[in-house]
């Protein structure tokens, strides 16, 4: 599986770069479990702590294509190590903020944007233009595996911090630990890794606007945003109101904290899965089985008797295809368009990924007060994985053995 990075150069930038999502995801996955905490300390109300973590969703997307741009332009080790500074400063800032307001503007804006300054579009579309074609799919995978590892280390430690120095500490504490990714961003960025392979490729001669120009009237870039649309809606549906699921059918909170570690440690070997997958199958072919397990995956859930057991499988089946869809999705852009510009027209897919968690965070919320269920929005999260999966097959792709990943 590991063949593709035996080159100790492209090895070292592949752990670089999940080295520095394991920590930027880890922070950003984890900031739900200070919900109870901010709240008890503050009576603010969980509806307003929930406007600024969704904010926080918006805003986490919405610097995606921004930062891509600029590390297009002008390199990613000042888009990196702003982006870190950003995430650090965000949570230091957050124990001294006593209104919504503040909140927003710590939690919702300054660290979503930080740890979305350092998150998929700038890493892999760094790493990309840093080793050979035939590395580019697998490398995706293991960064793309860095974030997943981050979501299931830091949850644990936050919450050991938590019980033993409160929130505010803990807080502080996950403001040092974001610091620790900054000598990553060196071994990434460095001199002797940039642009090694750059040879081996066309020269890219577009300029930034011209390739977004070019991107959005390509049909298959617009069918690949409608795809990753859905699995943004489906993600933060499931993130958000699994717990209130579990709660719903009588079942312990330690069934869905525990669930959604499964999630995370199944979605390690998901994404090293696919992203040896994409190096020997089209993408658009492991994005269209991926969706469509989920589709036969909440199918059976629903069939099912609400048991602890059912709940674990169930993550475990999640988890396979959690984030996976990021190395296919990557490396379909990468294909379509080259990598010089992949950070911008990745980020601007991942934007589309967040406007989807948007719509399924707030419609379950919606679904659930007004039916008192979230049945619809099972049978509506089956349907939209349905049509990702057949969206996805008539996207232009060359087989792997003649494209440039």
């Amino acid at each position: 599986m590991f063949h593709a990075l035996r080159s100790p150069g492209t090895l070292a930038v592949t752990l670089a770069a999940a080295g520095i999502l394991l920590v930027t995801m880890g922070a950003r996955q984890s900031v739900g479990l200070f919900i109870g905490p901010i709240n008890s300390s503050t009576g603010l109300g969980i509806a307003t702590l929930s406007l600024a973590l969704a904010i926080g969703q918006f805003a986490w997307g919405a610097i995606q294509p921004l930062a891509g741009a600029l590390a297009d332009r002008h390199g990613p080790r000042p888009v990196l190590i702003g982006g870190i500074l950003l995430l650090a400063v965000g949570s230091a800032l957050t124990p001294f903020m006593d209104t919504g307001f503040g909140l927003i503007v710590s939690l919702g804006l300054i660290s979503a944007m930080g740890s979305g300054a350092g998150s998929f579009s700038v890493l892999i579309g760094a790493a990309a233009q840093r080793m050979p074609a035939s590395a580019r799919g697998t490398a995706s995978g293991v960064i793309n595996a860095g974030g997943s590892f981050g979501q299931f280390l830091f949850a644990p430690i936050l919450q050991g911090l938590i019980q033993a120095v409160g929130w505010m500490g803990a807080m502080g504490a996950l403001a040092v630990m974001s610091l620790g990714a900054l000598p990553l961003v060196n071994r990434l960025t460095g001199a002797a890794t940039a642009q090694p392979h750059a040879s081996s490729e066309p020269a890219d001669t577009r300029g930034l606007r011209e390739a977004v120009r070019e991107a959005l009237r390509d049909r298959s870039y617009l069918l690949l945003h409608a795809g990753f649309f859905t699995c943004g809606f489906h993600i933060a549906f499931l993130v958000t109101h699994l717990p209130g699921e579990v709660d719903l059918c009588g079942l312990p909170p330690s069934v869905a904290s525990t669930s959604l570690a499964i999630i995370g440690l199944a979605n390690v070997a998901g994404s090293l899965l696919a992203g040896a997958s994409i190096a020997r199958y089209r993408s658009k072919h492991v994005l269209a089985l991926m969706y469509a397990s989920r589709t036969l995956l909440i199918a059976w859930y629903l069939l099912m008797p609400r048991s602890a057991a059912v709940y674990y499988v169930f993550a475990a089946g999640l988890g396979l295809t959690w984030l996976a869809t990021v190395p296919p999705t990557a490396n379909l852009v990468g294909r379509l368009f080259g990598v010089r510009h992949l950070g911008t027209l990745f980020g601007l897919t991942l934007l589309s990924h967040q406007l989807g968690g948007f719509l399924g965070a707030w419609l379950g919320g919606l679904a659930l007060t007004h039916f008192g269920d979230f049945s619809w929005m099972w049978y509506a999260d089956m349907a939209l994985a349905a049509a990702a999966a057949l969206l996805n097959l008539p996207i232009r792709e060359a087989a792997p053995r003649t494209a440039t990943a």
